[in-house]
């Protein structure tokens, strides 16, 4: 495990490429015609920090994504060009809106956003919904909702709001609520039919979104990936549901429960992850990206480190830069 876990892909900084950006997963690039470059790296975040890094994670990512970004562009247009690598993903640069579309089905959760732990604090009107009393942990809400957050940046926490407060202060205007709600109720429908028919329950997720030069609404970032969405197996969420048991999951809540059974994420340093939990945390993501694509997963060859092939890619894609 020890040579995989060296194998990762913790830095993607090249300075041929110009604008770079480092985000919690991907480092980025904006190119001057118009193009952003976006690396998937193995870094893990949970909490709003990085912690590890996940053997494979970034090519999960990027490989997912692309699946759905596939799968749902008749829904709403996205910001691909194309994949130069495994990791990476090129795009239209956008005007990104300040808002991340979280769509809920479940009462779950156990971040400071998620709305398990409001509703366990006693909170009954969350994000602008009203929640009757006596739900419990894991159960199917009534109705899928969406229940967005201002985006944070980096090492700041992300902020429960509401559609109105966000027209109201002039963060998006009505119009473009009213279409990043229905791209996300319809994006979160496509994605909840798909997973069916592989066996997996699509819990939960954000989209984000932006603005192209008509000002066309366009999906960016990462779409249905276990890094943005929460995946449960279908076969065993009733039993385990009735048995009080968290459900058999394949996404970033199996590190995040890690981490949240040995200290308060919030107030407590966050204690080293063992290799051995990391390598399970790498085989839930790549099964993941198998049951949904119902596609083998490629192991990257160890014989050649990943930003070393990364590099290479970039230097095809974007010969001007790398001659």
């Amino acid at each position: 495990m020890t040579e995989i876990l060296d194998a990762c892909l913790t830095d993607a900084e090249f300075p041929e490429l110009p604008n770079f950006q480092r985000g919690k997963v991907r480092d980025s690039y904006d190119l001057p015609d118009g193009r952003r470059v976006m690396v998937a790296t193995d870094r893990q975040s949970a909490f709003d920090y990085v912690l590890a890094a996940v053997p494979f994670k970034g090519q999960v990512l990027n490989q997912t994504a692309r699946f759905w970004f596939e799968r749902t562009e008749d829904i709403c247009p996205n910001h691909v060009i194309g994949y130069p690598d495994p990791n990476v993903i090129t795009g239209k640069r956008l005007t990104m809106l300040p808002v991340e579309m979280v769509v809920r089905a479940y009462m779950t959760g156990s971040t400071s956003t998620s709305i398990w732990p409001m509703y366990e604090r006693g909170e009954r009107v969350m994000y602008g919904h009203r929640f009757p009393d006596g739900l419990v942990k894991n159960q199917k809400l009534p109705q899928t909702i969406i229940t967005p957050t201002t985006k944070g940046d980096q090492g700041d926490h992300d902020e429960p709001t509401t559609a109105e407060d966000l027209v109201a202060s002039g963060a998006v205007s009505q119009a473009q609520w009213d279409r990043l709600a229905e791209a996300s109720l319809a994006l979160f429908a496509r994605g909840q039919a798909i997973a069916a028919e592989n066996g997996l329950i699509l819990v939960d997720t954000k989209y984000e979104f932006g603005t192209d030069e008509a000002g066309t609404i366009t999906l960016a970032d990462e779409v249905h990936t276990p890094d943005s969405s929460r995946y449960w197996l279908a076969d065993s969420y009733e039993a385990r549901l009735a048995a009080g048991q968290e459900p058999d999951s394949l996404d970033k809540e199996f590190l995040r429960l890690w981490i949240a059974e040995r200290c308060d994420p919030y107030k407590d340093p966050i204690p080293n992850i063992p290799a051995d939990t990391l390598r399970d945390f790498s085989g839930k993501y790549m099964r993941l990206y198998e049951q949904v694509t119902g596609q083998p997963f490629e192991n990257p060859p160890l014989d050649q480190p990943v930003r070393d092939r990364v590099r290479a890619n970039l230097a095809a894609a974007f010969p001007d830069y790398f001659s």
